[in-house]
């Protein structure tokens, strides 16, 4: 049984909190006289704020590495909103996390419901990080408030301020949550001791990262902090890399089989016809597509870039640049001519020459995320895996390169306890010091390619950007696909009567560049400006109502 949520009721109790002076019991609702009498009551709070867990999209758009409809965050042209759900919702649920903490603070069975004062302090850090990885330092509501509270109209907290409150309510749930072992059946799902250390140690690499790469004072303080809650969670042999599928684990791990597999830590949970989705069918209809940037940084299976690989096979058939590569490539990547379950073709996939995008966009289609059930990629499913949040390879990428950031330098010993190990699943060379040196590559690039490509269309590349402060470099550069001109991709291909070939028609030959790859979004329609887009704009609305509320710089 999965964790799944909850009533509508409950939901506005949680929204109002108590009122003063107001001792009316009503017979009809829920109200918060007659609530927060047991255990069950905490319980059914707690779980409502589930709902702010983060799900499936394509978050990845946002940044270089896929691509659906130009992007307004990607490409520099948004502009600050009146109002925003990224604001808003947090705070929703941020002010729920306080109701719960506060009644269990005074609650006569205080020690039963302390799992559920843990949840919500977990679930009040992870708000606040949603905030603080958008806006820097905000507003921190620490109590219930009501219409009358002075705190409505407070100031921003630092930025130091903002991510040591969310580490500490982090340290301070893990003293209450359950280990995942010790979860019951129809508990999987609730937050566990690993899922706060987990968020604590992506918390902390954001902060520190984005110290070290800005010459501030306190990268080390947070590094020491990523290092030590990711070892906390490598060493708890309740997590471990998914390996049920042996050589294909890791496309498996993204559907259903890989559902409570041993790599999951943190999960917004599914199940078909209960709390079921769409995600599948967006993926395979070409909503969420890897660019150019994407596949050239897999590595050939030497371990070498393309660049510099006498394995890579060029760009000239429509499969040449997938051969020879890391096998997460095409774990990742639909190779044309592959047969996968879709819903709106009537012959398998594989009976065509080509792959017949529905949106064609960059010569390249997701594989990662596709189910092998059909009724899941159906244009009418309500079905999906579950969303992986936080994994366990995103720890030990993590480490590693939480390691090197703050030494300048990691040991193949600790190469060996983090990426190797990822590497190891899909046979794919260890990274070691030699190998850097010798083939002439850098540590860093390398630790950023392995968490790029095993992370990839998993949401992060946007945060990462930032936090390594190369958003200035990478986003506004051409977004390019897939080579076209002097391939067959040129030449149109007539299946059962009709051009199966997306690109067969002389409108693509002229979107692309000297070389014949597609040019998704052009150089001069990209911008990035590094005195203002490291940070999103707070809501207008928000600023206008609180004189205290200073916008971020140049928005």
């Amino acid at each position: 049984m999965k964790l799944y949520i909850i009533t509508i009721a409950l939901s506005a109790l949680l929204s109002a909190g108590c009122k003063k002076g107001l001792d009316l019991v009503p017979k009809d609702t829920i109200s918060d006289v007659t609530f927060w009498k047991t255990a069950a009551d905490y319980e059914l709070a707690a779980n409502n704020l589930y709902n702010s867990l983060e799900d499936f999209s394509q978050g990845d758009n946002e940044s270089d590495i896929s691509f659906n409809v130009a992007n307004a965050v990607s490409n520099g042209s948004y502009q600050a909103p009146e109002t925003d759900s990224n604001w808003i919702k947090p705070y929703t649920y941020i002010r729920r996390c306080n109701l719960i903490i506060e009644k269990s603070v005074t609650s006569d069975i205080a020690n039963e419901v302390k799992q559920y004062a843990a949840e919500a302090k977990f679930f009040r850090a992870y708000n606040y990080w949603r905030l603080y990885r958008l806006y820097g330092g905000v507003p921190l509501i620490t109590k219930l408030l009501d219409v009358n509270s002075e705190e409505l109209f407070q100031g921003r907290a630092t930025n130091y301020e903002t991510v040591d409150y969310i580490l500490k309510d982090l340290t301070d749930a893990v003293a209450n949550l359950p280990e995942q072992k010790n979860l019951a059946a129809g508990d999987k799902g609730r937050i566990t001791k690993g899922a706060a250390n987990a968020l604590k140690a992506r918390v902390a690499l954001y902060a520190g990262t984005w110290d070290k790469y800005r010459g501030l004072a306190n990268a080390n303080k947070y590094l020491d902090i990523a290092i030590e809650a990711s070892t906390t969670v490598m060493n708890n042999s309740q997590y471990s890399l998914y390996t049920g599928k042996a050589k294909q684990s890791y496309r498996y791990q993204f559907i259903d089989e890989g559902d409570d597999s041993p790599e999951t830590i943190l999960d917004r949970r599914h199940q078909r016809d209960i709390a079921g989705g769409v995600f599948n069918r967006v993926v395979s209809e070409g909503g969420y597509l890897p660019t150019k940037k994407l596949a050239d940084m897999y590595l050939c299976s030497d371990g070498l870039p393309v660049t510099k690989s006498p394995l890579f096979l060029g760009y000239n058939t429509t499969t040449s640049e997938f051969q020879n590569r890391d096998p997460r490539m095409t774990m990742s990547f639909v190779v044309p001519g592959t047969a996968i379950v879709q819903s709106w073709y009537v012959n398998p996939v594989a009976s065509y020459p080509f792959y017949p995008q529905r949106n064609p966009n960059t010569g390249y289609t997701t594989y990662k995320y596709l189910s092998e059930e059909a009724f899941a990629n159906a244009i009418n499913s309500n079905w999906s895996s579950d969303y992986h949040i936080i994994r366990f390879a995103e720890i030990l990428l993590t480490y590693a390169e939480a390691i090197f950031v703050k030494n300048g330098m990691i040991s193949d010993a600790d190469l060996n306890k983090s990426i190797n190990l990822i590497r190891q699943r899909v046979d794919m060379p260890s990274l070691t010091n030699a190998f850097v040196t010798v083939n002439a590559l850098t540590m860093e690039q390398e630790i950023r390619r392995e968490r790029t490509i095993e992370l990839a269309l998993e949401n992060l590349r946007y945060d990462d950007l930032r936090r390594w402060k190369t958003a200035e470099t990478e986003l506004p550069q051409v977004v390019r696909g897939a080579k076209i001109v002097g391939t067959p991709w040129a030449n149109p291909i007539i299946v059962e009567g009709a051009d199966r070939n997306p690109y067969g028609g002389s409108a693509w030959q002229t979107k692309t560049d000297a070389g014949g790859f597609i040019i998704v979004e052009a150089a001069s329609a990209r911008a990035f400006n590094p005195n203002k887009h490291y940070l999103r704009p707070i809501p207008t609305k928000e600023v206008a109502i609180n004189s205290a509320l200073t916008q971020n710089p140049n928005w």
